[in-house]
């Protein structure tokens, strides 16, 4: 979890009991956009203004440049970095050193992209649609040259099911069922790996206020959900 001080810092805890264990300071992040970590490199990546940084178990930190302004981020199965980049509709992939490996752009109809999951086959899991005037809001299923719209699920901004307002972050599990946080309706939905609507995973009851981000632990079936409002937040942990 990173926390926004005097430095911006990122806070260990330990996942049994929760007790803080340590602090990594991230250091130049001017601005702190999205967290992601990776097994197999064990690392974490930290999402800045227009840049990435890299930070390893034992505190070390280094960056490289987006040349855009980054969003959410997740790792692939080849342990790459995938950025999405909102305002010009673009996923671009980094190797876990910094490198650019490949740009894709969005479909046309792509306005707003949030966060970007690849599936095991390649494809891409897609959610878009932020601002009220945003026409629409949903979660999309994108081939793997990300040219194409396989499935979607979602459409015109709203609060029934079927239905956004501003789905902001992604986890996936082993079986690529989606969790999706809902923002604005303060809810978190699961789908399908189809993207076909299952149920709703936590409710506005669940929450103080809005769910920004989502992690999964796949190996304790533990979702962790970040619940920030203006001036306050929290995590808030639901088994699954």
């Amino acid at each position: 979890m990173l926390r926004r001080k005097v430095r911006d810092q990122v806070e260990v805890y330990d996942v049994i009991n929760y007790r803080l264990q340590r602090r990594l300071s991230v250091p130049d992040i001017r601005g702190f956009i999205d967290m992601i970590s990776c097994e197999h490199y064990r690392c974490v990546y930290v999402g800045g203004v227009k840049s990435i940084h890299r930070l390893d178990v034992q505190g070390a930190s280094t960056q490289w440049a987006v040349n855009d302004q980054p969003r959410c981020l997740s790792v692939n199965a080849a342990h790459n970095v995938l950025v999405i980049c909102r305002d010009v509709r673009k996923i671009k992939e980094f190797s876990s050193k910094g490198y650019l490996l490949r740009e894709l752009t969005l479909p046309d109809d792509i306005v707003n992209p949030s966060h970007a999951i690849q599936t095991r086959n390649c494809e891409f899991i897609v959610c878009h649609g932020v601002l009220d005037h945003d026409a629409v809001h949903r979660v999309c299923k994108i081939s793997a040259d990300g040219r194409h719209i396989i499935k979607s699920h979602g459409g015109q901004r709203g609060s029934d099911i079927g239905q956004y307002n501003a789905p902001r972050h992604m986890a996936v599990d082993n079986n690529e069922f989606v969790f999706v946080a809902d923002e604005i309706n303060q809810r978190v939905t699961l789908l399908s790996p189809r993207l076909d609507y299952m149920r709703q995973i936590v409710s506005r009851d669940d929450l103080k206020w809005e769910p920004n981000s989502l992690c999964l632990d796949i190996h304790r079936r533990r979702l962790y959900v970040t619940d920030n409002g203006h001036t306050a937040g929290r995590v808030v942990v639901f088994s699954v």
